[in-house]
């Protein structure tokens, strides 16, 4: 089985934490040369220096927002003039807050709107290109297992990853043809920050305690406990590599089996 990266750029979202930061070291442990991408210099900076260069990859990072589209196009298209082609992008990005569909505010939805789907849009044009001229694109969005079933008192965040996944399935079948693949990735309950702030969120609004609510999730899960985000990340390593090259226009749970649906 081919997984080697080397030679390949990959441009890793919300590459300071959680996910992003557990991808990135997975993909440059394939040989990959990383460019993480987030807000927090100090973060990526301090991430970067420990990614694995056994290869000789020489890693960097962005310290862009997204919801800015104007200084996101004009930081990653200096990245690409100076570095070259990215061959793999982790599209990765923090969801919006919890909290029920209909008492969202409206522009609740628009600022969803934007920093996934226009930040992401504006990526894709910057990319694709050197995917194109390279003959080899693995476009990979880390979506959520609500793209299958809504998650409870996710209104926002359950529309938002719904209109990801068809724009990835419609791109799927556009750029296959010049070697680029496109799939969404679907983490289930993965020990992060952002599913620390969800049982926190949780246990403020149900008078339960965090280890209380804690619990209650890992029994939803059919493994009983929630993923590692290295879990997560050899999914990611796979998808990425040329040995993932017929796998395309999917979504892939990495859920331990609590979705309910095929």
């Amino acid at each position: 089985m081919n997984l080697d990266l080397v030679g390949k750029r990959a441009l890793v979202c919300g590459g300071s934490q959680g996910l992003g930061e557990a991808c990135a070291y997975q993909l440059a442990e394939q040989g990959a040369e990383v460019v993480l991408m987030a807000r927090s210099a100090d973060k990526l900076q301090a991430i970067c220096t420990r990614l694995p260069a056994r290869h000789g990859q020489e890693h960097g990072f962005l310290a862009v927002d997204a919801y800015d589209s104007k200084a996101l196009a004009e930081v990653v298209g200096f990245e690409l003039e100076q570095g070259g082609a990215i061959h793999i992008w982790l599209n990765n990005t923090g969801g919006p807050a919890p909290g029920p569909a209909n008492s969202a505010d409206p522009q609740e939805y628009a600022d969803a709107f934007t920093q996934h789907m226009v930040s992401a849009q504006v990526l894709l044009q910057l990319l694709l290109p050197g995917m194109r001229e390279a003959g080899y694109g693995r476009i990979l969005n880390v979506l959520s297992t609500s793209v299958k079933q809504p998650i409870a008192n996710l209104g926002v965040s359950n529309t938002i990853r719904a209109a990801m996944a068809n724009w990835a399935k419609t791109l799927a079948a556009e750029l296959a043809i010049d070697g680029i693949t496109v799939n969404n990735l679907l983490p289930g309950l993965t020990s992060t920050p952002r599913l620390d702030s969800l049982i926190a969120h949780s246990a403020k609004a149900s008078g339960k305690t965090v280890e209380q609510v804690t619990q209650v999730m890992q029994a939803s899960i059919p493994v009983g406990r929630f993923a590692a985000p290295e879990e997560f990340a050899n999914a990611a390593g796979f998808l990425a590599s040329p040995a993932a090259a017929y796998i395309n226009g999917i979504n892939l749970p990495i859920d331990g089996g609590k979705t309910g649906n095929l």
